[in-house]
Parts: structure tokens; C-alpha cells; sequence
């Protein structure tokens, strides 16, 4: 069965293409995730979830827009 398009990936996709904008980790991420490891959670970023941290921090969203739009991308993947 073909996966449906996720329209709000496509979005953010398309919105980190004309900002010309990129996930690249930094020391806090690795940290992040080895607390997190370490406190027996498994949080993994996707492509998509990373890329919305990156609009973030190059100004691009605010806070809230990245909480809507995971919220958004999560309901509709069926995660």
C-alpha cells in the first residue's frame, strides 16, 4: 500500500527550501539526546522534526508555529 503524501512535511520542506535552511546538530542536541538516553527515553528526530528546529533557529518560526506544525505532521504520519 503507498504512503499518503504528508502535506505538512511537504510545507515545511518547501518553506526550509526558500529560506535555503538546514538541520546541523549542535553540542546541546548531542546532550539532549544522551540525557534522554540516559534517563531510559528514545527520542528520535526525524528529517522533517529536524528541519522545523532549524526554521526555528534561524528565526523563521516561532516557538508555537513549530509546536502546531509537529502537532500537525505527527497527526497526520499516524504517529
Amino acid at each position: 500500500m503507498p504512503r499518503r503524501q504528508n502535506a505538512t512535511a511537504a510545507v515545511i520542506r518547501e518553506m526550509a527550501r526558500q529560506h535555503h535552511v538546514h538541520y546541523v546538530g549542535t553540542s546541546s542536541d548531542v546532550f539532549a539526546h544522551h540525557v534522554t538516553r540516559l534517563a531510559g527515553d528514545t527520542v528520535i528526530l526525524d528529517d522533517v522534526e529536524q528541519t522545523l528546529l532549524a526554521l526555528q533557529r534561524a528565526g523563521h518560526l516561532s516557538r508555537r508555529d513549530v509546536v502546531r506544525l509537529q502537532a500537525s505532521y505527527l497527526r497526520e504520519a499516524g504517529l
